[in-house]
């Protein structure tokens, strides 16, 4: 795709911001969505904090059961187009919950070499918005078909993830935590395409649309965090 690009129009600043295709309606969704994304990328990084820094939190199996009961509460509180402000804010909580999570993760990779968690959030950015680039600038919504292929890949994590449980085998856990990314990652993908797509078909819920890109963002930056630490520390066994 990207070969088409620059073989047609010049590799450029315009190349990269031509969303000719999209309609001003749906530019006015995208925008609400990343807007919303953003807030919650920002409640995420207050949880983690909370965490390391205060003792008045701590992630674990309390902040986990939360996230859970705030995410069911978002799914009882369907969009009417009046309650939006309060999706947001049970959004905010489930992201600040989320971070809360985090924190254990973050907290132990600081210990390995304090650089992991910002480097991490940088390569996780740069896919993030390299692969949003890619499923907004591509000239069919061909990234809906891998629908199928990303269910099955993330049924082999959760089957692995519980087979795992009981066997404690390294090498399952590498090739669950590898899968995990490149599976991730690809429904960065899939669900912008997908965003496109409702929108078009009538659903305007750019809360639960930011929910699922919050998601993907979050999974793919904690597997990038735990590669990170792994590197660093077979680094200091040689």
């Amino acid at each position: 795709m990207m070969e088409r690009l620059t073989r047609n129009r010049g590799f450029n600043l315009e190349t990269l911001t031509d969303f000719s295709k999209l309609d001003v309606p749906t530019k006015k969704h995208l925008k609400n969505v990343y807007s919303v994304l953003a807030m919650s990328m920002f409640a995420a990084a207050a949880g983690g904090a909370v965490h390391m820094f205060t003792q008045f939190l701590k992630g674990g199996f309390l902040s986990a059961i939360a996230g859970i009961g705030l995410l069911l509460l978002l799914l009882v509180t369907p969009y009417n187009g009046k309650n939006q402000t309060k999706r947001i804010g049970i959004l905010m909580s489930f992201a600040f919950c989320t971070g809360l999570g985090l924190g254990p993760i973050m907290e132990g990779v600081t210990q390995i070499d304090s650089s992991i968690v910002p480097t991490a959030f940088f390569f996780t950015t740069l896919i993030f918005v390299c692969f949003s680039l890619s499923a907004l600038l591509a000239e069919e919504r061909s990234y809906l078909y891998m629908g199928g292929l990303l269910g099955s890949g993330l049924t082999i994590l959760l089957v692995s993830s519980i087979l795992n449980l009981f066997m404690r085998s390294y090498f399952l856990y590498q090739v669950h935590l590898y899968l995990g990314l490149v599976v991730f990652s690809a429904f960065i993908l899939y669900d912008t395409q997908l965003i496109v797509e409702k929108f078009r078909r009538g659903d305007k819920d750019y809360v639960w649309h930011c929910l699922d890109l919050f998601i993907d963002f979050i999974a793919v930056f904690r597997r990038i965090m735990v590669i990170l630490a792994q590197n660093k520390e077979n680094k200091r066994k040689k």
